[in-house]
């Protein structure tokens, strides 16, 4: 017998593909079709329903970018289809597009109750399981024309700038204009059809066993005998009667599906996913809309699959549904009632983990698990986190403190340089806080349970051997779409089979309550998970990312103030105010918005949000602030420091009765052509070019600049990445660096020295002030930015040896070595920092710190003097072409600040008051803080009202040194308890770190190993 395997596998190819998937549905009648074209933004269904519907057909376009058009569709069924079952099949000019990235559709009964969506992988509709002959058929279809951003061929996707990713593109300068441009899209099949169950089988069954013979080693027996088998069953198909044939087919298929796995397979369990990007390719609004599909489909499949779960990972978008569709929303509480529909995840949205502050991140989970708890009584206990773009050490502590066991993510596969060690392990963050851990080895979060991925899960696996078990997310994603029943026919398949691993469809929990206890020495990995890949991130759209840090810091304030208001008396505490704000902040920390990697629509309308939060928090604050300073006197005012370290006489957290609220401005003066700042504690010398030169310690007697250096050096750099263009910041932009040391003009003011640059297309004004008692060099930036594929960074070159930098992450800090000696050491050429990065060597350093900057590099090098020069740079714009042509394009303000001579104490203290700037209000009345803490290591994040309303204060706090600290928290208000609490503020009755002083001077002392995060719940007691 001659090897004729090549000529099988090309024959069922063609048979499946081109014969046996359209017999499927191949007695079929067309449907009528009519047509409203909505005029402007989507409506409610009712008002779809009801419109005025004009003639269609098959072959029509439709469909401008971004539109909404309501199709009606209509038929009859033939009698001599009676007691059979039938489906529509409706193709609204899908192509081959992937789910969720071009048009979508989501179709109604008459009654307006969902039925179920349309996608390119997902045409078909459930009509009846037995069919009465003469049966009338209407369904009505909400079409989106949503374009097509990111175009994909044959092994690569398209990066290019595009035209349709802003709301203008469709609705012109007015909301509500008539959407413009071409018809995107061209109705391909509007049809009545009998499903052939036995064909629909028989598909399945090829389609598994022909992947999985695929897989298998060619000098197996297993792969020849499913050759063998698959032959046999193409034999038998009659392809002029295929649904006459196709159970004889099947029953030469059926020793080949009965072979059992053998025992050593590996496990793998198949949970249910949809990954819904909260905005990405297509804005805010239509989310809403995919949500509803997504939704729709998944508890359509559950009514014919009872073994089927899905999981769904982001409250924000059960909440969206509870509010826009409460239909499709009870249809998840009743599936979530069978077991099926599984709230999982425990965050408000799927967040960004680099650049979102410590307190957002609290209130992901606070947010995200009293959703659950209140909506469907589910205490959540995974953080399922498949897709973002690195992970910040503090989340185990973070996660311990929201109930949380478990956690899982997928994106560190896309690592380019190093591959990660494991699959399964537990992870350690920066307080020894240990997290059981897993990355599927399937490599992807949008498996179709293909014998190509099931079968790469089993070879990737990193810790064979130790453990047998893995998880696969299945399910069409980012877009949306999830699971068909085609999935679901694998996984059934793949249950028990010789050759393949074996899958279970099961709950996630179940997945690690079993992965644990089969790996309990699972191996550890400490700090941050660096993502080598999306370094970009850190930077692009700077107007988003200091819309969410000022909206972090004004919500500290607003909670702050209103809480000490409250407790002082006479002023409501504005709960549900507060309570939608944050919720708001949270949704726009999704990792494809906070990141600034979304369609121009999405980053302007963030914009324009940010905005109106900040006058709105700044009226919360505003409004405490009255209530808290009493009648004003005069001049009089009283200046609120927010900050949680006292400065100028304003304790932290108060305020104090003050005539000036900032010390005054060093007053330049003039060498030669230099011009100096001095204070007595620094001196800061700035050339005829506006650069620095020399940055003195006068206390230490050190001079900050590596000689021969200049500091405040702006640069400009070529920046096209190979791919993902506003992602990706690629090692080589290093190699094309202009330095922008020419100044349109250098002078002298009242603040200090401006000094104003021209570059390309652009423009920026420094103004660089040294105030009295100040070691902080504080540099304001107004940039008229019109760049195109460059990245703007400033650079600092320290004559300083310093063996790693020190970078404030949520909750503490992390160092990270400055040197280049493994493949992980440069791997990390673009890092996070919040609000500031030190380096230093014992007894001395420098640190940098920023209001609205993410993304930094630190380099170093021996000079022949022999000593070192540690380079510090900061990001501050860049502007790539994909997915918003228009990134940061315009006008910004940024600061940041050079602090010389600075301990890591000095830089988190910096950090907070460059963040955190006094206020000042007319007023008469001292404001004692409503908690004081006599160490500056422990720090205080939040004081708030608790959210259960009972007028007990809660104040999160944390060490921020590094070091163990004891510390005596001193209430500004009687005490009657103090307990230790949860993120969601229930106690931890175990809890040891605060011990409760009872008495007339009650008061709390405080014992917190290095980087512990600390919820205390105060009740406020009688005041003797």
């Amino acid at each position: 017998m001659h090897n004729d395997r090549e000529v099988i596998e090309q024959r069922l190819d063609r048979v499946l593909n081109q014969r046996l998937r359209p017999a499927v549905h191949a007695r079929a009648v067309p449907l009528e079709v009519e047509i409203w074209n909505v005029p402007g933004e989507p409506v409610p269904v009712a008002e779809g329903l009801a419109a005025e519907f004009g003639p269609a057909r098959v072959g029509d376009h439709w469909g401008p970018a971004w539109s909404t058009s309501w199709f009606k569709v209509s038929g009859t069924v033939p009698a001599e289809w009676a007691g059979l079952p039938v489906e529509a099949v409706l193709d609204l000019g899908f192509g081959t597009t992937e789910p969720g990235f071009s048009t979508e559709g989501l179709v109604y009964r008459p009654d307006g109750t969902p039925v179920k969506a349309l996608n390119p992988r997902n045409t078909w509709l459930p009509v009846s399981a037995s069919a009465e002959g003469g049966e009338e058929f209407v369904r009505f279809i909400e079409a989106a024309a949503n374009p097509v951003v990111m175009h994909s061929g044959p092994g690569q996707l398209s990066f290019g700038p595009t035209p349709v990713g802003g709301r203008a593109a469709w609705l012109g300068e007015e909301h509500g204009a008539t959407p413009a441009g071409e018809p995107l899209y061209r109705l391909r099949r509007m049809d009545l059809a009998v499903f052939d169950a036995t064909v629909f089988e028989l598909v399945q069954d090829l389609d598994v066993l022909g992947q999985l013979m695929r897989e298998l080693p060619t000098d197996t027996p297993r792969r020849w005998q499913l050759l063998k088998a698959v032959e046999q069953a193409l034999d038998a198909i009659d392809l002029q009667d295929i649904s006459g044939s196709a159970a004889a087919a099947r029953e030469a298929l059926a020793p080949a599906l009965a072979a059992p796995a053998v025992a050593s397979a590996h496990r793998i369990s198949a949970v249910g996913h949809a990954h819904i990007d909260t905005a990405w390719l297509w804005p805010l609004r239509e989310t809403v809309r995919k949500v509803a599909r997504t939704v729709s489909s998944v508890t359509q499949l559950m009514d014919d699959h009872p073994e089927f779960k899905f999981v769904m990972s982001q409250a924000q978008q059960l909440a969206w549904l509870k509010e826009h569709r409460p239909e499709v929303y009870a249809r998840a509480q009743e599936k979530a009632r069978t077991g099926q529909f599984l709230p999982t995840g425990s965050l408000w949205v799927e967040p960004d983990t680099n650049i979102t502050g410590g307190e957002a991140l609290a209130r992901q989970f606070v947010h995200g698990k009293r959703f659950y708890l209140d909506e469907f009584g589910v205490e959540t206990e995974e953080m399922w986190l498949p897709d973002t773009f690195g992970y910040n050490a503090a989340l185990p502590q973070l996660m311990k403190l929201a109930g949380v066991k478990w956690f899982l993510t997928q994106k560190i596969s896309w690592n380019t340089t190093n591959k990660f060690p494991h699959h399964t392990f537990r992870w350690e963050g920066i307080d020894g806080t240990r997290i059981f851990s897993h990355f599927p080895p399937v490599d992807t979060y949008n498996s179709d349970l293909s014998g190509a991925e099931v079968a790469h899960s089993v070879r990737n696996f990193q810790d064979k051997g130790a453990t047998n078990r893995s998880m696969i997310p299945f399910g069409y994603g980012d877009g949306g779409g999830g699971p068909t029943r085609e999935m679901v026919a694998r996984a059934n398949r793949l249950g028990d089979l010789e050759g393949s691993a074996r899958i279970a469809i099961e709950k996630p929990a179940d997945f690690f309550t079993q992965a644990e206890a089969d790996y309990p020495d699972a191996p550890v990995w400490v700090g941050e998970l660096y993502l080598e890949f999306h370094r970009g991130t850190l930077t692009s759209q700077l107007a988003g990312k200091q819309g969410n840090r000022r909206s972090e810091h004004l919500l500290r304030e607003a909670e702050l103030w209103a809480a000490t208001a409250a407790a002082r008396g006479g002023f409501d505490y504005p709960y549900e105010r507060l309570d939608r704000i944050w919720k708001t902040v949270l949704l726009h920390q999704f990792h494809d918005i906070l990141p600034g990697t979304s369609i121009a629509w999405v980053h302007r309308e963030a914009e324009e949000t940010y905005a109106g939060l900040a006058r709105e928090l700044g009226e919360v604050i505003a409004d405490a602030q009255r209530a808290l300073a009493g009648p004003a006197t005069g001049d009089g005012q009283v200046v609120f420091n927010a900050a949680p370290h006292a400065r100028g006489g304003v304790p932290a957290l108060g305020g104090t009765v003050r005539a000036a609220t900032a010390a005054a401005a060093v007053t330049p003066v003039a060498d030669g052509t230099d011009l100096i700042l001095d204070n007595g504690l620094v001196r800061v010398v700035i050339d005829a070019r506006g650069l620095i030169t020399s940055a003195y310690d006068l206390t230490a007697g050190r001079e900050a600049l590596a000689p021969g250096t200049t500091a405040n050096l702006l640069q400009l750099h070529q920046d096209f990445p190979n791919e993902w263009d506003a992602w990706d910041i690629d090692a080589f932009y290093r190699n094309s660096v202009r330095d922008l040391t020419e100044a349109e003009e250098v002078t002298a003011t009242a603040d200090g020295v401006r000094v104003i640059r021209g570059f390309g297309a652009s423009r920026i004004s420094q103004t660089l002030t040294l105030r009295e008692g100040a070691r902080r060099l504080d540099i304001d930036n107004v940039v008229d930015w019109h760049e195109k594929e460059k990245l703007l960074k400033v650079a600092f070159p320290l004559d300083v040896r310093a063996a790693h930098s020190t970078a404030e992450i949520p909750y503490g800090h992390i160092e990270r070595p400055t040197h280049t000696n493994t493949s992980w050491d440069a791997a990390k050429f673009e890092i996070c920092a919040h609000r500031f990065l030190h380096v230093g060597e014992r007894g001395w350093g420098a640190a940098l710190v920023n209001d609205s900057t993410y993304g930094h590099d630190v380099t170093r090098d021996v000079r022949a003097d022999g000593g070192t020069t540690t380079t510090v740079r900061l990001s501050l714009l860049r502007a790539p072409l994909f997915p918003d042509p228009d990134t940061d394009q315009g006008r910004h303000r940024l600061r940041y600040g050079f602090v010389i001579g600075a301990e890591v104490a000095d830089a988190v203290r910096e950090g907070y008051h460059l963040n955190l700037p006094e206020r000042a209000v007319p007023g008469s009345a001292e404001v004692a803080p409503l908690v004081a803490l006599d160490s500056e290591a422990v720090v205080v994040e939040a004081v708030k009202l608790a959210d259960d309303r009972s007028g007990d204060i809660v104040v999160r706090l944390y060490e921020s040194h590094g070091a163990r600290a004891t510390a005596t928290l001193t209430p500004g208000f009687a005490l009657a308890g103090a307990r230790v609490t949860d993120l969601l503020e229930r106690e931890l009755p175990d809890e040891t770190a605060a011990d409760f002083r009872p008495g007339p001077e009650a008061s709390v002392r405080l014992t917190l190993r290095p980087f512990q995060i600390l919820t205390l719940r105060l009740t406020p007691g009688t005041p003797s």
